[in-house]
């Protein structure tokens, strides 16, 4: 134990490792946050759906050759978040249908203009890193961090300011009409806030991986918790701490760092469902 131990203390002296765990406990926070709204509204699709955009994006970045990839990706995904949510109210094309048309089509044509335009000696290994996290923690830059930071203290306040708001449109957003609040101007804004999350979470661990990051801390906390604060505060919790030992076990035994969040992720939830069987069966 003491051998990982200064093991770990011999990493942490890296920069690279600090911006891991800074920006890993930044998104999970984040992702856990909306996750439960999310879970709730039955919109966990948008998550996965706003994945498959952003990997698009990312490869038409690529194939431009833009510098700096983040500022294209965050807006076309955040435009198709608004597409998304203004064709979800639409009678002829339904939310879930919207979203297989616009996931599926940005996967295909991103890995479509990856093969055509491709300028890498190695194609395949590119795509697996953005679809499945990168294999190495070395990729997060600095100006990356301080980025993920202020877009997760603009998302964490946004989230705190107008709580009341998304919690009446959450649970029950006719009444929420009825009662004067403009309940799609807030599906919009969680609709927004998603985008940015998403285009947070690629470097961690990827576009296919994203929405567990989101969804499992949501699920867990509900197996133990029933209201929506304390599930929100669990899910908060339980997804740092997921994000923090998926990132040590990955760079102690080389595992890849999104993977290695996900499968944490699973075990919690394994452990929760069993403590929320146990705790049901303790009241009964």
């Amino acid at each position: 134990m003491k051998a990982v131990f200064d093991q770990l203390v011999l990493y942490f002296t890296y920069p690279f490792v600090r911006y891991a765990l800074v920006a890993g406990v930044l998104i999970a926070l984040c992702s856990s946050l909306l996750g439960v709204t999310l879970v709730l509204k039955r919109f966990s699709f948008i998550g996965d759906g706003l994945s498959h955009v952003a990997f698009g994006a990312m490869a038409v970045a690529a194939v431009a050759g833009f510098t700096n990839e983040m500022p294209f990706v965050l807006l076309v995904t955040i435009l198709c978040a608004v597409l998304l949510l203004g064709a979800g109210q639409n009678a002829k094309i339904k939310g879930d249908a919207a979203v297989a048309m616009i996931s599926v089509g940005a996967l295909a044509i991103g890995y479509l203009l990856m093969n055509l335009f491709s300028t890498s000696a190695n194609l395949s290994g590119d795509v697996c890193s953005t679809l499945f996290g990168s294999t190495s923690i070395l990729t997060l830059t600095q100006t990356e961090v301080w980025l993920c930071v202020v877009l997760s203290i603009v998302v964490v306040a946004l989230f705190v300011l107008f709580y009341n708001k998304i919690f009446a449109v959450t649970f029950d957003e006719n009444f929420a009409k009825a009662t004067g609040t403009k309940a799609n101007a807030y599906n919009l804004l969680i609709a927004l806030i998603v985008a940015v999350i998403i285009v947070l979470a690629m470097n961690l661990v990827g576009s296919l991986l994203i929405s567990a990051l989101v969804i499992f801390p949501a699920l867990s906390a509900m197996r133990v918790f029933k209201s929506f604060k304390s599930v929100t505060i669990c899910s908060a919790v339980l997804s740092v701490i997921c994000a923090v030992l998926g990132i040590l076990i990955s760079i102690l035994q080389g595992t890849p760092v999104g993977s290695t969040i996900v499968a944490v992720d699973i075990v919690a939830f394994v452990i929760f469902s069993f403590a929320g069987v146990v705790h049901g069966g303790i009241r009964k």
